[in-house]
Parts: structure tokens; sequence; C-alpha cells
């Protein structure tokens, strides 16, 4: 029953539909355009069109720039691994091993650090005492704070956060007081 009903009320809306369709197609018979509203139709739609066009062109433009930025993204997160190794490489040198070794992995370590750079990448500055900010730091573990100051704030930090060109790429790690 509802379904007749439905059908029923459409048809109605084609009717009324078909009779606005024809008194309308009716007025644009007996009135004709004039060359001057032809010619400001012509004219306005050139310039919408020249305007996307140009909106076009502007947004291709900014995904190419986004594109180039951030294309080595994956290569600078696998890299972050071997970074953090010369990185714990160098503390268990400095305990216990000659100063010469140390020299030559300091060397390494820089340059590479260096050429990262270059490319980009940034390491966040966290320290102890800074506020928590999901934004930049994820929070691995609370500890009961140590002090009344450091509650809601970074602990520890255990594993240092990037950004390649402002976008972070990993959060830096910490422990947050509770």
């Amino acid at each position: 029953m509802e379904n007749q009903d439905i059908n029923e009320e459409n048809i109605n809306n084609q009717e009324e539909n078909n009779t606005q369709n024809l008194s309308s197609s009716e007025d644009n018979v007996t009135a004709k355009p004039t060359a001057e509203e032809l010619l400001a139709e012509e004219k306005d739609r050139y310039m919408r069109l020249y305007a996307e066009f140009e909106n076009y062109k502007k947004r291709t433009t900014k995904e190419k720039m986004e594109f180039f930025q951030f294309a080595n993204q994956e290569m600078m997160v696998s890299m972050l691994g071997v970074l953090d190794d010369f990185e714990r490489a160098l503390k268990e040198i400095a305990k216990n091993g000659n100063p010469s070794d140390i020299q030559g992995v300091e060397l390494i370590y820089q340059k590479f650090k260096n050429k990262l750079t270059e490319k980009g990448l940034k390491a966040m500055e966290v320290k102890a005492g800074d506020s928590f900010n999901v934004d930049f730091h994820e929070a691995i573990t609370q500890i009961p704070a140590p002090s009344e100051d450091l509650k809601g704030k970074i602990v520890d930090v255990v594993e240092t956060g990037y950004t390649l060109n402002d976008k972070v790429i990993r959060f830096a790690k910490v422990v947050t007081g509770n």
C-alpha cells in the first residue's frame, strides 16, 4: 500500500515538472536574448573558465612542490634507525673504548647527521621538564612524578623525535610524570 502511495506521488511530481518545463520553454521561445546579453553570458563563462584554470595551475604546482618536499620521507624514516644505532654505539664506546675509536665513529656520525640535516631532517628539542604535547610527543609510560613541578610534564626522553621540513615523521617517545 505504501509503495503504491509513493508511486502515485512520484507520478504527480513528474507531471507537475513536465507542465512547468513546458511553460518555461514557451517563455524561452518568446523572449530571445539580445546580442549584449549573449556577449555578457559568454564573457562570464570565459572568466569563470579562466579562473578555474588558474586555480588548477596553482593547485598542481603546490601538489608538485609538496611531493618533491616529502618524496624522500620514507627513506628518511628508515635512516632514523641507523642514526639511533650510531648514538648508542657512541655511548658504549665512550664507556670502555679508546679515544681513537670514539673519534672515528664520531666523525662518521657527524657526517651522516649533517647529510640528513641538509635534506631537511631536524631533531626535536625535548628535555625533562617540558610540557607534554600530543602533537610532538608519544607517552610510552607514566611514573609517579619525582617532584610536584613534574606532574603532567616530561620526566625522561626515551627516543628522540624528528621532523622533516617541519612535518613530524617520528614522535619523541617520552615518560611523563603522574
